[in-house]
């Protein structure tokens, strides 16, 4: 007969084919449930990976394209820049063939944002070529202190002509510069202008203080030995780096907030993992009789697991292909819609465009083919395990309920997941939490069994005395594997949606909490420091408003520590109540300026109250910390110190931004305009006045939008989560149709079958609700505990959100009643006779 094995003991090509595609036309939407659920997560996955690498290309190529091609470069630690002095003294190193100084500002010109660059063309010209404009009014207006030369993008922003003059803004001065020609050699897209160093400084208030010196090196120099002897000479203002630097920096910033998006989308794919180990359990039981028929006309084991093998395979394939191309329509949706860093705010001002990844494309696909052939065999092997003569009589569950519930497995896996939750970070990337979660949840499923029985115990005990309700209760007991299966694909999907939702809703009350504490005042003012901020008779004037009872000045500035790490945020401020600390403030040991650090910094530069350090402001001045203190803002870390000492230390009086304490009784809108118009006029447009609330409903728009990839994960793990307890529930249901005739025979109305199968449903959806949100619970707790501190570097207690809660076990029980009586009426409309023949 066409089953009969071959010599490899593998049913013919034909056999196999007519019994896969029979399964498939009988059961069209367990295919397609699986093959979605598997797509699902290959799309996640592959967006977020083709978001990230578009993102980091146009960041890196934006930060060469104003780098040039230096091969090494010295930088000044803070924005106050390095004397110029410093020059000579770097151009003169050994093993340095040429070396070039660069005056770097913000700028902006005809209301487009624009890098300005000065330098000294003819040392650029031999250092960074491409930085170096090209004269349109002949070779000598090169070196004339009023000429700009713009890339194209910054030509085309400005909406001017090569020849035209053209108003430009920085470091708070104004002047008008003419274009006397283009940047050919810059990237097309980046916007940048370059003028003489001189003017840079002169008009800019940058006398004697240079930025960076680009440097190229001696042809054969040692350039690991001209960069360790270079480092040692170079003071702590100034810092060396090479040309990659920046772009190592923004990759370490987005570093952990890139791995959290993979690992949830892989998260995903997971999930997709079970509903198909789920789908494909429940399509092995139900065919356990015709298996064990094969079986005994011949058919080996083996044929029976490349059977299911195949069909999951075919499933992975339309999941992954459907996927893919899912996946890179998302991308582009959210690089348009969110931009490159999904709204994290890492990448302000870089404009990724898409580019497809073949080999994240083949990455994702093989996890995806991964996934479903996993979720395949498992049950295939178990089917294939069983004894041919005992499959003929089995009624559909492989799981005798009689028999003890292996439970030394799911306890070793969660215990496994405890103690990877205790290991440290690996390269500041939670690497074992992520294991621990994957352990926990593992463990969590295989529980299942025992888990059933013990919330099912209860309702065993007693006979309510209603026929459907005690029929449901036998059922789910009695047939202990079925049960398993269908709550596996429920619990996996609830649990990491839980775990999800209160990881956010911690997260999102701690960070609400933080604002009510740091937003004290009545109201802010802020300018961009790139204009030089409030200088001290600014500052006076705007104290003097009337209203104002007094404005606590404060400025932030990034200090350069590591050229490859985020710069930390340097705050001169007054240590006051609202610093938020953690703990008691500490004395500091005599000779030492007392610094606070957030609890980020304290943990990225591993320091404790007293520890001492070092910073590149003052000369040969120590440092130690006084305190730590809370801070969701700056995930890079920060250093409060006082403004006092901080002014005192760099002679670096202008402020920033400013906390505004009114008057009792006056009225915030007219002390406000007051503030806009006593402003100095240099910061004309540029000054900012709002109150707390709309700070605080601003940082937690932003916080949203950060987040917003998270809270379309918990959408998708809800609605997969749905489609899967209605699949599985259908599935059952229809493959019970015997039973349902032999219960018509012996005087059971449809009605009553019905509900017996609502009932049914929602007490699979009640024990998968309560175990998947306490297993939820219990990765929440690895996310909070274990990845956030270990990504973010900080820290925050747990918040339930109980209606959330609610409202998933509410739908998960009615979505799984319903789904079981819809099916339960097309199941009892078949004759009990014919449901019943395969029994004569």
């Amino acid at each position: 007969m066409t089953a009969e094995p071959r010599s490899g003991g593998i049913a013919p090509p034909r056999a196999l084919r007519w019994m896969i595609l029979g399964e498939w036309r009988a059961h069209p939407a367990r295919v397609i449930t699986a093959a979605l659920a598997i797509a699902v997560g290959v799309a996640l996955g592959f967006a977020v990976h083709l978001i990230n690498g578009s993102a980091l290309d146009a960041f890196g190529q934006a930060v060469r394209a104003v780098n040039g091609a230096a091969d090494l470069q010295v930088r000044a630690a803070t924005p106050a820049g390095m004397d110029e002095a410093l020059y000579p003294e770097v151009a003169l190193h050994p093993g340095v063939a040429d070396a070039s100084p660069v005056v770097q500002l913000k700028a902006t010109a005809a209301g487009a944002d624009l890098t300005l660059l000065g330098l000294d063309i003819l040392r650029a010209g031999q250092v960074t070529p491409a930085l170096v404009g090209q004269p349109m009014g002949g070779p000598g207006s090169a070196f004339d202190l009023g000429a700009l030369f713009l890339s194209r993008a910054a030509l085309d922003a400005v909406h001017q002509r090569v020849g035209a003059t053209v108003a430009v803004t920085a470091a708070g001065r104004t002047f008008p510069l003419r274009i006397a020609g283009v940047l050919p050699g810059v990237e097309a897209g980046r916007r940048i202008g370059v003028i003489d160093i001189a003017a840079a400084q002169w008009r800019f208030g940058r006398i004697g203080r240079i930025d960076r010196i680009d440097l190229k090196l001696a042809e054969g120099a040692d350039a690991a030995a001209v960069r360790r002897t270079l480092a040692t000479a170079l003071p702590p203002a100034a810092t060396l780096a090479d040309a990659d630097s920046d772009a190592q920096q923004g990759a370490a910033l987005s570093r952990a907030y890139r791995v959290n998006l993979d690992m949830l989308a892989l998260v995903a794919l997971l999930t997709g993992g079970f509903l198909v180990y789920s789908a494909q359990s429940l399509s092995v039981t139900r065919r356990l009789r015709s298996f064990a028929l094969l079986r005994t006309l011949g058919l080996p084991r083996a044929g029976i697991v490349v059977q299911v093998a195949i069909e999951g395979l075919v499933v992975g394939l339309v999941g992954t292909a459907l996927g893919l191309a899912i996946g890179y329509a998302l991308a582009s949706v959210a690089l348009t819609r969110f931009g490159g860093d999904l709204g994290a705010g890492y990448f302000g001002g870089v404009a990724p465009a898409l580019a497809f990844a073949p080999g994240a494309a083949l990455l994702f696909a093989g996890l995806g083919l991964a996934a479903a052939l996993a979720g395949s065999i498992i049950p295939a092997r178990a089917a294939a395990r069983a004894a041919p003569a005992v499959a003929l009589r089995n009624a559909g569950d492989v799981v005798d309920p009689r028999t003890p519930v292996a439970w030394r497995v799911p306890l070793a896996l969660v215990g496994a997941g405890v103690v990877a939750a205790l290991l440290p970070a690996i390269g500041g990337l939670p690497l074992f939490g992520y294991a621990a979660m994957a352990l926990v949840l593992a463990g969590g499923v295989a529980a299942m069994p025992w888990a059933a029985r013990l919330l099912l115990a209860p309702f065993d005990a007693h006979a309510t005395g209603r026929p459907a309700f005690d029929l449901a209760i036998r059922h789910l007991r009695g047939a202990p594997g079925q049960a398993a299966v269908a709550l596996g694909g429920i619990v996996a999907s609830t649990a990491l949606m839980i775990a999800m939702a209160v990881m956010v809703t911690s997260f999102r009350g701690a960070v609400d909490d933080w604002l009510g504490d740091i937003l004290s005042a009545d109201l802010y003012l802020r300018v961009d420091g790139s204009t030089g901020g409030f200088d001290p008779a600014a500052q006076t004037r705007l104290s003097a408003v009337p209203g104002v009872a007094r404005i606590a000045f404060t400025r932030q500035v990034p200090l350069t520590l590591d050229p490859g790490q985020p710069a930390t945020i340097l705050i001169a401020r007054p240590i006051d109540a609202t610093l938020p600390l953690i703990g008691p403030t500490s004395a500091v040991p005599a000779g030492t300026v007392p610094v606070w650090l957030s609890e980020p910094a304290s943990r990225l530069m591993h320091k404790s109250r007293g520890d001492t350090l070092a910073l590149p402001i003052g000369r040969n001045t120590r440092f130690a910390v006084a305190g730590i203190w809370r801070d969701y803002a700056r995930q890079q870390g920060a250093i409060a110190i006082d403004t006092a000492t901080y002014s005192r230390l760099t002679g670096d009086t202008p402020r920033d931004e400013g906390a505004v304490t009114l008057k009792p009784g006056a009225d915030p809108a007219r002390v406000r305009r007051a503030l806009m118009t006593a402003a100095p006029p240099a910061l004309s447009g540029q000054v900012e006045v709002a109150s707390p609330a709309t700070l605080r409903a601003f940082a937690l728009t932003l916080f949203d939008r950060s987040f917003a990839i998270t809270y379309v994960l918990e959408a998708v793990a809800v609605l997969v989560g749905l489609a899967g307890v209605a699949t599985t529930v259908s599935a059952q249901t229809i493959a019970r149709i015997r039973e349902f005739g032999m219960l018509r025979h012996i005087g059971a109305g449809r009605r009553q079958i019905v509900t017996m199968l609502g009932a049914e449903g929602a007490l699979l959806g009640g024990v998968g609700g309560v175990a998947g949100i306490a297993l939820g619970l219990g990765l929440s707790q690895i996310l909070i505990h274990v990845v956030n501190p270990q990504s973010f570097n900080w820290t925050m207690t747990t918040r339930v959100p109980v209606p959330l809660i609610a409202g998933v076990a509410a739908s998960l029980i009615v979505a799984a009643a319903a789904t079981a009586m819809l099916a339960g009426r097309r199941a009892v409309a078949v004759d009990a006779v014919r449901a019943v023949r395969e029994d004569w």
